[in-house]
């Protein structure tokens, strides 16, 4: 290479210190969040260039399949003529991780990329086994006396049984509607925003719906209001579908706007005291990818270059709490990638414009995710607890308790880091940072048996019990 050559090397990795530097926090782990709006953010001005965890992710650029491609099969077609990636085959296990080394060599796997991880705990992972490598990988869990259970045979069966279409009744009842929204079915974007638009021009004395941003390929971010206009009101923040495979997150999101502004009259005061802002889809374009390419796409789609190209940030390593941090990764093509600086991601700069600069003071935010029946608080980004957990953990529980009472439904309340794993960059993390007391990530249905292939007979139950905690938290506020 010659000097200008490695001159512009050189000026090439100087640049990416530079948009790489983490987003620095002087708190120690534990100590007072700051007061809401005084957390320092990126210089928006400036040109801008499930969970697998810490120790199963990898830097390693030789460690993937390259993004240039989608896996067909046993084929690797160019994006060129690009084709749904199909799963046949794949399986899905839950690994039981209690016995020393299993973590070790999970992540050998996944390195190999023999395997990729789902959800997990302290005591399992959920990974999902190549078609090609099942007799390999089964080799190494019964060589190493590692124990593990097959949970889905195959992936593709799943996901194509999942989200059947409507029979012709529900269809009579979409144009008797006036939209298409039914929660017996996951919906596309489109159905999503057109359900948003006609609730503001059927109850306009109550439901707004605005624009916060665009989405990296130029899609609206949508919210919604639904609020009687009292100036007492407090003000809650909920949204869904940041990772873009968690479908019965939307779907849930959805359900809650539909009752509250079919309901709204005959709601209780508790309801009716909040302006209530719904971000139904955070990762549009993730979404829409699920839809047409890749059903278990999880980040947005967002590229960048690097040793080669790579598509999407997860959305929920970006925000500007602690970012940077531990469980997530540098590496553009990882699932975990946090983005080049905090807030890099259109998206996530829009929610934070958005909260930050609302005249509205937010009392609770909840973002919900799936799978693994958590409902959890702060802190995400280590194992460390906010001032005031006793009172998250105890709302939490009254949440968990009405949950199940409503539908049957089991959920574990912790802190992120404590009940699972540390992850920076996390939205709910954010919202703490921001004086927003009531935080909390609720991983809803299930505990693995369909993980994220939800069936569409699962979204009303999963959206009514949960509606029910919901109604716990609204009962707090009044307080």
């Amino acid at each position: 290479m010659g000097a200008l050559g490695k001159t512009v090397v050189l000026l090439l990795v100087a640049a990416t210190a530079v948009v790489c530097t983490p987003f620095v926090n002087d708190l120690a782990p534990g100590q007072e969040w700051p007061a809401r709006n005084s957390v320092r953010q990126p210089n928006f001005g400036e040109s801008q260039t499930e969970a697998v965890q810490e120790e199963f992710s990898t830097d390693d650029p030789t460690s993937e399949i390259t993004d240039d491609a989608v896996i067909i099969g046993k084929a690797i077609q160019p994006k060129t003529d690009i084709q749904r990636v199909d799963y046949s085959g794949a399986q899905i296990w839950k690994v039981s991780t209690e016995k020393s080394g299993s973590r070790a060599v999970i992540s050998r796997l996944r390195r190999r990329n023999l395997i990729s991880t789902w959800g997990g705990n302290q005591y399992s992972i959920d990974i999902l086994v190549k078609s090609d490598f099942v007799r390999n990988v089964t080799r190494v869990f019964e060589r190493e006396n590692i124990q593990y259970e097959v949970v889905i045979l195959d992936l593709q069966k799943n996901i194509n049984d999942e989200n059947p279409p409507l029979d012709e009744n529900e269809l009579g009842l979409q144009d008797r509607r006036g939209h298409r929204m039914t929660w017996k079915q996951y919906h596309r974007l489109e159905d999503i925003h057109g359900f948003l638009d006609y609730l503001a021009k059927t109850y306009p004395s109550i439901a707004t719906v605005t624009t916060i941003g665009k989405s990296h390929e130029g899609r609206d971010l949508k919210v919604i209001r639904l609020s009687d206009g009292k100036p007492t009101n407090k003000a809650v923040f909920i949204d869904g579908g940041i990772h873009a495979r968690e479908w019965i997150s939307p779907a849930t999101v959805t359900y809650f706007i539909n009752q509250f502004a079919e309901n709204f009259d005959v709601e209780s005061d508790d309801i009716k005291n909040i302006d209530w802002y719904f971000l139904p889809v955070v990762n549009p374009d993730g979404y829409e990818y699920t839809h047409t390419v890749d059903r278990l796409w999880r980040k947005n789609r967002k590229p960048y270059l690097g040793t080669r190209q790579c598509t999407g940030t997860d959305l929920n390593r970006n925000f500007g709490y602690r970012w940077g941090g531990k469980g997530s990764s540098s590496y553009p093509c990882s699932e975990i990638f946090r983005g080049t600086r905090a807030f890099s991601e259109p998206e996530t700069q829009a929610i934070n414009n958005f909260v930050t600069k609302s005249a509205k003071n937010f009392t609770a935010y909840i973002t919900y995710h799936s799978y693994g029946q958590y409902l959890l608080y702060p802190w995400g980004y280590d194992n460390a607890l906010p001032p005031d957990y006793k009172d998250l953990d105890a709302l939490g529980k009254s949440m968990a308790e009405a949950i199940s009472q409503a539908g049957g439904s089991k959920y574990q309340v912790g802190s992120s880091s404590g009940l699972l794993y540390p992850a920076a960059g996390g939205s709910d993390d954010w919202a703490k940072s921001q004086g927003i007391k009531y935080t909390f990530t609720i991983e809803l249905n299930d505990t693995g048996r369909y993980g994220f292939v939800l069936p569409t007979t699962h979204i009303e139950p999963v959206a009514r019990e949960n509606l029910a905690g919901l109604r716990v938290l609204a009962n707090q506020l009044k307080k």
